[in-house]
C-alpha cells in the first residue's frame, strides 16, 4: 500500500498525468465499485432496511483517505474531491424533475407550501440555535468569533459548496478561519445526515412510519432490460444528453445572472456570487420535461435511467466527501465543532418530531425525512434518504421538495439570508441577529399552526 501511495505522489507520476485526471480517474473506479456494489443482493437487504451502501463506501474512502490509518489516496486527490459536492449535486438536480411525468400544478400548491414552511422553520432556527449557543457558551468560555453563529446554517444547509463561497466572505469580514471550519461542520452534517439519517430510517420502517409498499418497489428494476445492448446504450446516451442539456441550462442562466449582477452591484451582487448552480439546472429539468411532454416525446426519457443517474451521483457525494474528511482540524476544534454539531442535530430532530407532525398529516415520515437530510447535509443528504424510506417515490413527496427548492434556495443554503448574516453580524452583533431569526422563527411556528387544517389535507 505503500508503495502504490508512493507511486500516486512520485513527480513522473504526477508530471505525466496531471492530478485532475487521477483524481477523475479513482472517482470512476469508485463509480463502477458502487453501481456493482448496489447490485448485490446483501446491499440491496441493506438499502431495503434503510442502510445505504454509499456509507460503507465512503468509510472505506476515508480508510484510506491522506488522515486514515491506511493513507492510500494522497490529499492532492481528496482536495480535487472536496470540490465535487456541487457538480454531483447538480446532476441529481438536473435529474430530478425529467424521469417522471409533472404533476398538475393546482395539487402542488398546498404541499410545496408546508414543504416550504418547514424549511424556513428549519433554517433560521438553525441560526437562532447557532446564535444561542455562541452567546452562551462558545464566547464566555472559548472567546470564539461571533460569526461561528453562522455556521450551522452555511456547514449543515449549505454544504461543502457554500461553505467554500462563504469563506472568502468570512475572511474579508476578519474570520479567516470560517472557511476551515465551515468545511468542517459541512462533513459533519452529512456524516450526521447519513449515519443518524439511515438510522432514522431503520427505525422509522420497524415503527411503521414507512408505508409496506415500497419495500416491493427495488422489485420492478429490470423493466427496460429486455431490449439489446445497443438499445440500452442507445437509450442511456440520449438520456445522458437530456441530463446535459439541464446542466447547460444552469450554468448558461446562472452566468448571464452573474454577468448582469456585476453591473448592479451591492447585496445582488454578492447573493447572485454565492447562488449555485443546481437549482437552475433543477430548472432545466423541469422545462425539458415540459417540452418533451407537451411534443409527446416524453417516452425518449427513461425513468429508472435517470434514477439511477441521480442515485450513483449521491453516493459519489456522500463517498468523496467521507474521503475528504480532515480529522485534524476536527481534532483541534473539536469543543465548538461538537457544540455546534450537537445544537444543529437536535434543533432538525426537533423539527422533524415536532414541527412534522403539525405540518404534514399524511407520510410525516417522508416528508420531514427528506427535510432532516437537507438541513443537516444538503439535498443530496436529503433526496438519499428519502431513497431509502420511498424508494419508488410512493408519496409523491420528491417533486414536491423539487419545487420548493426552487423557492428556498435563493435565500437559504448560499442564497440571500446566508449572504447578509455575517454582514449583519459584523455591523449590529450576534444578539441583534440572533433575536430576528427567533423572531422570524416563532413567525413561521404561528404559520404553521394556523394553516395547519388547510395544509395538513395537501397529499391525498
Amino acid at each position: 500500500m505503500k508503495s502504490f501511495q508512493d507511486l500516486i505522489q512520485s513527480s513522473f507520476f504526477i508530471d505525466s498525468f496531471p492530478k485532475l485526471f487521477i483524481s477523475l480517474g479513482c472517482l470512476f473506479v469508485f463509480a463502477i465499485l458502487l453501481i456493482i456494489g448496489r447490485r448485490l443482493d446483501s446491499a440491496l437487504s441493506l438499502e431495503r432496511l434503510g442502510i445505504p451502501i454509499s456509507l460503507f463506501f465512503g468509510t472505506f474512502a476515508l480508510l484510506i483517505g491522506p488522515y486514515g490509518p491506511q493513507p492510500i489516496l494522497p490529499e492532492s486527490i481528496t482536495d480535487i474531491w472536496i470540490r465535487l459536492p456541487t457538480p454531483l449535486l447538480t446532476l441529481v438536480f438536473a435529474t430530478l424533475m425529467l424521469g417522471r411525468p409533472l404533476p398538475k400544478a393546482s395539487a402542488l400548491w398546498k404541499p410545496v407550501t408546508s414543504q416550504a414552511i418547514m424549511g424556513l422553520l428549519l433554517g433560521f432556527g438553525q441560526y437562532l440555535i447557532g446564535g444561542i449557543a455562541v452567546l452562551v457558551v462558545l464566547i464566555p468560555y472559548l472567546n470564539v468569533d461571533p460569526l461561528m453563529g453562522c455556521l450551522i446554517e452555511v456547514g449543515f444547509e449549505g454544504g461543502h459548496g457554500a461553505a467554500a463561497v462563504m469563506g472568502k466572505s468570512f475572511n474579508h469580514l476578519g474570520f479567516p478561519e470560517g472557511l476551515d471550519l465551515g468545511l468542517a461542520m459541512a462533513t459533519v452534517g452529512l456524516l450526521a445526515s447519513t449515519l443518524l439519517g439511515s438510522g432514522l430510517v431503520v427505525f422509522g420502517r420497524f415503527s411503521g412510519w414507512i408505508s409496506s409498499e415500497e419495500i416491493h418497489s427495488e422489485k420492478k428494476i429490470v423493466v427496460e432490460n429486455q431490449v439489446s445492448i445497443l438499445q440500452q446504450l442507445k437509450l442511456l446516451a440520449v438520456n445522458l444528453a437530456f441530463v446535459g442539456l439541464a446542466v447547460l441550462f444552469g450554468v448558461t442562466s446562472l452566468f448571464l445572472l452573474r454577468s448582469f449582477s456585476t453591473s448592479l452591484g451591492g447585496i445582488y451582487y454578492e447573493v447572485i456570487s454565492t447562488f449555485p448552480v443546481f437549482p437552475l439546472a433543477l430548472l432545466g429539468s423541469l422545462l425539458i420535461r415540459f417540452l418533451l411532454e407537451k411534443l409527446d416525446r416524453a417516452e425518449y426519457v427513461s425513468e429508472i435511467l435517470q434514477r439511477e443517474i441521480g442515485v450513483i451521483s449521491t453516493d459519489l457525494l456522500i463517498t468523496t466527501a467521507m474521503a475528504s474528511l480532515d480529522l485534524p482540524l476536527l481534532i483541534k476544534d473539536w469543543i465548538p465543532l461538537t457544540i455546534l454539531s450537537l445544537s444543529g442535530i437536535i434543533w432538525n430532530l426537533l423539527g422533524m418530531f415536532l414541527f412534522a407532525k403539525i405540518l404534514f398529516k399524511n407520510n410525516w415520515f417522508e416528508r420531514s425525512i427528506i427535510e432532516f437530510g437537507n438541513a443537516n447535509g444538503v439535498a443530496a443528504s436529503g433526496i438519499l434518504l428519502l431513497r431509502l424510506a420511498d424508494p419508488r417515490d410512493i408519496t409523491n413527496t420528491l417533486p414536491i421538495f423539487s419545487i420548493k427548492q426552487l423557492f428556498l434556495q435563493p435565500l437559504l443554503s448560499g442564497g440571500l439570508i446566508t449572504v447578509i448574516a455575517p454582514v449583519f453580524i459584523v455591523k449590529f452583533g450576534l444578539a441583534g441577529w440572533t433575536e430576528i431569526c427567533g423572531g422570524m422563527t416563532v413567525l413561521f411556528v404561528i404559520i404553521a399552526l394556523f394553516m395547519q387544517p388547510i395544509l395538513a389535507k395537501d397529499i391525498v
